[in-house]
C-alpha cells in the first residue's frame, strides 16, 4: 500500500477521482491535475495511488524532475521500473525493455528498468519514437487486461519531462486505450511547455481528458488539519502569508516555531526558510542533501557513498540519511531510493550548491554509471553539468549521446549537440568541426520540427563557410535550408537559394547538384507554374541517372508526376507515375530512408489520377519509413495523402483519425502553411464526416484561412476552395462564391487544373441557390470542358453533378436526374464512394420529382448504404431529408417535391431557406409554391402551412 498521511481538503476533487477509479477504461482516460508548487499536487497524487490500491489496481508511478529532462522517455522509464517482471515474462518479453515488452524491440535496445530506472528507453536508439509510441500503447492495453481491476499510471512534475515522453502521451490522449487504464498526471500550469499545453487541452475538448486545476485551501482546512490549537489570530497571519498555499503554509509555521517572525515573510522568500532547515546539519550531513539533490530520484547508497566519500564509509553515510530522515529533509522510496522530500526543496538545494562543488558532484556521478555501462544518453546528463569547458573526453559521451538520440528521441539529439557547441572552442582548428556539428544539429531540429531553428541555424553555416569550399558542405547545407523554406511556406527565398548554389563557379559537383536540383523541382512549383521547372527537373533526373543514383531519380521523376499530375497533364502524368511507382517499389526502405518524401509526392500525384489503391499504398510505406526516423515535418503529407483518399472512398472514421493525427504534429512544426494546409484537409473530412447543420467544418477552414494568410501558392488555393465548400454546406452560398472566386482569381487559372471541375462544382451550387442560372450555366460549361480534358471518372462524375444542378434549378428535373445517375456510375468507376454515394441520393430526389418512384427508391437505398456503411454523417442526414421515397404525399394532388416543399412552409422556412435546403434556386421553389396554390385552392403561405398540418401524422 501507499503511504498516506492525512489529505488536508479537495474533497471535491476526490469525487471526481474516485468517479475515474471506479470505471477505468471509460472516458476520460487521462486525468490532468494542475497547480501552483506546492499546491498539493503531489500529495493528491499519492492519494489517487494509494484509493487505486484499494480497489485493486496495479499502479506504476513516475517523476519527471528539474535536471534530467534531455534523458529520453525519462518519466515512462521511471514508472515502467515498476513493472513486475513476471508480468513481462507473462506479456512474452522477459528482459526486455518496456518499449521491447510493447512489440518494439529491435537492436540496441538493452536497458533493463528493473535494474535501471533512469535508463529505462533511454537505450532504445535503434526505434524510432512513433513506433515507441505505439508499442507502449499495445504493452499498456495488455497490461490493463492482465492486472485484475485494471493500471494506473501516476507521472509527477510533467512540467519538467522530457520531450520524448511529451510526444508519448500526446500520443495516448489523440489516441485513447481501449482497455481498464487511468494515466494521472501532476503539472504546474504556469511552466508547463506550450506543446503539452495544447495536446492536454485538446483532450480536454474531445472528453479524453478530466482536468482538475488545484486551487489554494480555505483557511479553515489549513489551520484545523494542519495547524490544530493554533491561537486564531497568529493562523489568520499565517494564512494571509501563504495565499492558501499548504507548503508555504507548514513552511512558515516551522519557521515561527524556530523563532522567526514566520508571518512577515513573503511566499517569495520561501527558499530561505526552506534552506534555513539544513542549519543545524554537519558538513557531511550537508553534503549528502546536496548529493540527494544532485542525484534526483536516482539517489541510492552506492551512489551517494561515491559522490559523497564519508571518512568512515557506509556506516557514517546510513548515519546521515538517518539524521535527514529524522528531520524530514529526505524521504525513502523502493529500491533503496532516496529524495528530498519535495521538488522545491531540492531546486533550493541545488542551487544553493556552489557551481564547482556542484559540477565536480555530477563528474563523480557520471563516472560510476559509465562503469555499469549505462547508457550515454544517461551519463550525459551529468556529464553536461559537470562541464567547465572543453574536454574532448565529456565531448565524445555528449556525442555518443547524440547519436543514439538521433531517432528515437531528435530533441534530445539536438540538446547534446548543442552542448558541445557551445564549449567548442571557436578557433580556426575547430572550424570544420563546428560546422559538421552544426549541420548536424540543424538535421536533428528539422527532424523533431523545430524547422524555424533549424533553417536560422542554416543560414549561420551557409554564412559561415568560405567562397571556395568543396567540401559538399555548402550544398547539404543549402539543400536542407531551402528545404526548411519551403516547409515554411517560403518559396521564393528557398527557389532564390537553390539557383544561387547552381550557379555558383566552381559548379557543385554531379552528386550535390542531383540534391539541389530535386529541391528546387520541389519548392518551384509552389512559387511557378511546373512547366517553368520542368527541364531543370529533367536534368537532375538525367544526372541521377547518369550517375547511377536511383533513389535520386526516383525523386525527380516524383517530382515530375506530381507536377504533371497537378497541372492535369493527364497522359504525361500517368507515363511518369508508371516510371516513379515501378523506380521506387523496386529501391528498399534503407535506400528511401532519407529521401521518403518521393513515396508522399507520387501518393498525391495517384491520388490526382483517382489510383486510390496506390497512392494509399505509397503513403502507408512513406509513414512506415517515416516513422522510423524520418523528418517530422514530413508525416502530415503522408497522412493527409492516405486521409483525403478514404474520404474519397467513403471510409470517414479512419480518415478522421489519421488528419487528427496529422494536426497534432503540425501544430507543433511552427509553418502556418502547413497548419493551413492540414486544416484545410481537416474541413474537407469534416464536411462529410458531419451531420448537416454542424459547424466544425467551417471552424477548421476559417483557421485554415486564418493560418495561410495573405500568401499566393497551390496549397493557399486549396485552403480557400475548401472554405468555399464550407461555406456552401454551412448555409452561405455568397460566401461560398466569394470564396472559390478568391482561390482561382476572376477567371479560375488559380484553381488546380487537375480538379476544377470539383471545385467549381461549389460555384454552380451557389449561383443555383442565390438564383444565377446564367452564372451557374457558364461554370458549368467549363466544368464540362475541363473533365473532358482530363478523362477522370471522379472529375467528370463533378462536371455531369454540376449540369444536373443547371438542369434542375430550370425546372427540368428528369435531364437532371440522368446527369446525377450517370455522375453515380462515374464516381463508383474509380471508387470514389463518397461521390458515388451523394450522386445516387441527390438524384433519387430528382428522380421522384420526375415522377419515376421506383428507380428512386432503388437510388436512394443504395446511396445511403453506401453513405452509412462509410460513416458519412453529412449524407445520411441529407438522405432523410430528400426523401425517404417511402409513403406517398399526405396533402392530396401533390407531387413528392411539392409536398416537400408545402411542409418546410408549414415549418416556417422562408423560400431561399427552402431553396438552400434543397439545393434548388429560388425561382425554382417559387415556381412549385405556384403549382401548390393551383392544386391545393389556397392563396396564402399561411393557409398551406394550416392545409399541410391537418394531412401531418
Amino acid at each position: 500500500m501507499t503511504d498516506r498521511t492525512p489529505l488536508v481538503g479537495r474533497e471535491a476533487e476526490l469525487d471526481r477521482l474516485d468517479a475515474v477509479l471506479d470505471g477505468p477504461g471509460g472516458p476520460p482516460g487521462v486525468v490532468d491535475l494542475t497547480g501552483a508548487a506546492g499546491i498539493g499536487k503531489s500529495r493528491l497524487l499519492t492519494e489517487v495511488c494509494g484509493r487505486a490500491e484499494e480497489r485493486g489496481l496495479t499502479v506504476l508511478r513516475g517523476r519527471a524532475t528539474e535536471y534530467e529532462r534531455h534523458i529520453p522517455f525519462r518519466v515512462f522509464g521511471d514508472a515502467f521500473a515498476d513493472l513486475d517482471p513476471e508480468l513481462l515474462r507473462g506479456l512474452g518479453a522477459p528482459g526486455a525493455t518496456w518499449a521491447a515488452s510493447a512489440g518494439a524491440a529491435a537492436d540496441g535496445i538493452s536497458a533493463n528498468p528493473a535494474a535501471d530506472p533512469a535508463g529505462a528507453g533511454a537505450g532504445v536508439s535503434a526505434v524510432d519514437r512513433f513506433a515507441a509510441h505505439r508499442a507502449t500503447a499495445r504493452l499498456l492495453t495488455a497490461l490493463g487486461g492482465r492486472t485484475g481491476a485494471g493500471l494506473l499510471i501516476a507521472l509527477d512534475d510533467l512540467h519538467w519531462a522530457d520531450p520524448a515522453s511529451l510526444e508519448l502521451l500526446d500520443h495516448l490522449v489523440r489516441h485513447p486505450l481501449r482497455a481498464p487504464v487511468v494515466i494521472v498526471v501532476a503539472r504546474r500550469d504556469r511552466q508547463t511547455a506550450p506543446s503539452l499545453a495544447a495536446a492536454l487541452t485538446r483532450g480536454v475538448d474531445t472528453g479524453a481528458v478530466l482536468r482538475l486545476d488545484l486551487g489554494p485551501l480555505t483557511e479553515r482546512a489549513c489551520v484545523e488539519q494542519l495547524a490544530p490549537g493554533l491561537p486564531p489570530g497568529r493562523a489568520a497571519r499565517l494564512y494571509a502569508a501563504s495565499e492558501g498555499n499548504p507548503l508555504y503554509f507548514l513552511t512558515l509555521l516551522q519557521g515561527q516555531g524556530q523563532g522567526r517572525s514566520g508571518p512577515a515573510l513573503p511566499p517569495g522568500g520561501l527558499g530561505a526558510l526552506l534552506l534555513d532547515e539544513l542549519t543545524p546539519l554537519s558538513a557531511a550531513q550537508r553534503r549528502t542533501a546536496e548529493a540527494v539533490a544532485v542525484l534526483g530520484d536516482q539517489a541510492t547508497p552506492p551512489l551517494l557513498l561515491a559522490l559523497t566519500e564519508p571518512a568512515s564509509g557506509p556506516e557514517r553515510l546510513d548515519a546521515d540519511l538517518g539524521v535527514l530522515a529524522g528531520r524530514d529533509l529526505i524521504r525513502p522510496h523502493p529500491g533503496g531510493v532516496w529524495s528530498l522530500r519535495h521538488p522545491v526543496l531540492r531546486a533550493a538545494v541545488y542551487e544553493d550548491t556552489g557551481p564547482g562543488r556542484r559540477a565536480a558532484l555530477h563528474r563523480r556521478a557520471a563516472a560510476p554509471r559509465a562503469a555499469a555501462g549505462a547508457p550515454a544518453t544517461v551519463r550525459a546528463h551529468h556529464v553536461e553539468r559537470a562541464l567547465t569547458g572543453w574536454e574532448p573526453e565529456a565531448a565524445a559521451v555528449l556525442l555518443e549521446a547524440a547519436e543514439q538520440s538521433e531517432t528515437t528521441a531528435p530533441a534530445s539529439c539536438a540538446h547534446w549537440l548543442e552542448v558541445v557547441l557551445r564549449v567548442l572552442p571557436d578557433t580556426p582548428g575547430h572550424a570544420a568541426r563546428r560546422r559538421d556539428l552544426m549541420l548536424k544539429r540543424a538535421r536533428a531540429l528539422s527532424v523533431c520540427g523545430e524547422l524555424r531553428a533549424s533553417r536560422d541555424l542554416l543560414h549561420e553555416v551557409i554564412a559561415g563557410l568560405p567562397a571556395d569550399d568543396g567540401s559538399g558542405v555548402r550544398a547539404a547545407a543549402v539543400t536542407l535550408c531551402a528545404s526548411m523554406e519551403r516547409h515554411l511556406g517560403q518559396y521564393r527565398a528557398s527557389v532564390a537559394l537553390l539557383r544561387r548554389a547552381l550557379s555558383r563557379r566552381p559548379a557543385p559537383a554531379p552528386a550535390d547538384a542531383v540534391a539541389l536540383g530535386l529541391e528546387l523541382g520541389s519548392s518551384a512549383p509552389h512559387a511557378l507554374p511546373f512547366p517553368a521547372v520542368r527541364a531543370e527537373v529533367l536534368r537532375t533526373l538525367e544526372l541521377a541517372r547518369a550517375l547511377g543514383n536511383e533513389p535520386a531519380a526516383a525523386g525527380a521523376l516524383a517530382v515530375s508526376a506530381l507536377g504533371e499530375a497537378y497541372e492535369g497533364n493527364t497522359a504525361a502524368a500517368r507515363e511518369l507515375t508508371d516510371r516513379a511507382a515501378a523506380c521506387v517499389d523496386a529501391l528498399t526502405d534503407r535506400d528511401l530512408a532519407d529521401q521518403c518524401e518521393p513515396l508522399a509526392r507520387l501518393g498525391w500525384a495517384e491520388f490526382y489520377l483517382e489510383r486510390y489503391e496506390d497512392a494509399e499504398r505509397h503513403a502507408d510505406r512513406g509513414l512506415a519509413i517515416a516513422r522510423r526516423g524520418g523528418p517530422l515535418h514530413l508525416l502530415p503529407h503522408l497522412l493527409m495523402c492516405k486521409a483525403i483518399v478514404h474520404t474519397h472512398a467513403c471510409r470517414l472514421p479512419s480518415a478522421l483519425d489519421l488528419i487528427d493525427e496529422a494536426e497534432s504534429i503540425a501544430r507543433g512544426i511552427g509553418s502556418d502553411e502547413l497548419l493551413g494546409l492540414v486544416l484545410a484537409n481537416k474541413a474537407q473530412v469534416l464536411i462529410a464526416a458531419r451531420p448537416p447543420g454542424d459547424v466544425s467544418a467551417l471552424a477548421a477552414a476559417e483557421e485554415a484561412v486564418a493560418a495561410a494568410g495573405a500568401r499566393s501558392s497551390w496549397w493557399t488555393s486549396l485552403v480557400w476552395c475548401v472554405m468555399s465548400y464550407a461555406a456552401l454546406h454551412g448555409g452561405d452560398p455568397v460566401r461560398a462564391r466569394s470564396a472559390m472566386l478568391r482561390a482561382g482569381g476572376p477567371d479560375l487559372a488559380g484553381l488546380q487544373p487537375s480538379m476544377r471541375p470539383l471545385f467549381l462544382e461549389a460555384l454552380v451550387t451557389a449561383a443555383v441557390t442565390t438564383g444565377d442560372l446564367a452564372g451557374a450555366q457558364e461554370w458549368a460549361a467549363l466544368a464540362g470542358r475541363d473533365a473532358e480534358r482530363l478523362g477522370l471518372p471522379v472529375q467528370r462524375a463533378a462536371a455531369l453533378r454540376c449540369a444536373g444542378q443547371v438542369l434542375a434549378g430550370s425546372g427540368r428535373p428528369a435531364a437532371a436526374a440522368e446527369r446525377f445517375a450517370r455522375a453515380a456510375e462515374e464516381a463508383g468507376r474509380s471508387g470514389a464512394v463518397l461521390w458515388e454515394a451523394q450522386s445516387l441520393l441527390i438524384g433519387a430526389s430528382l428522380t421522384a420529382e420526375a415522377g419515376d418512384p421506383a428507380t428512386a427508391s432503388a437510388m436512394w437505398r443504395r446511396g445511403r448504404r453506401l453513405a452509412e456503411s462509410g460513416g458519412a454523417l453529412l449524407l445520411t442526414g441529407l438522405a432523410d431529408l430528400l426523401l425517404p421515397p417511402a409513403p406517398p404525399p399526405r396533402v392530396p394532388g401533390l407531387t413528392p417535391r411539392e409536398h416537400e416543399i408545402a411542409t418546410l412552409v408549414a415549418e416556417g422556412l422562408t423560400t431561399p431557406a427552402i431553396a438552400a435546403r434543397l439545393y434548388l434556386s429560388p425561382r425554382t421553389v417559387d415556381t412549385h409554391l405556384s403549382h401548390i396554390f393551383r392544386k391545393t385552392g389556397v392563396t396564402t403561405r399561411s393557409a398551406l402551412a394550416a392545409l399541410t398540418a391537418r394531412h401531418l401524422p
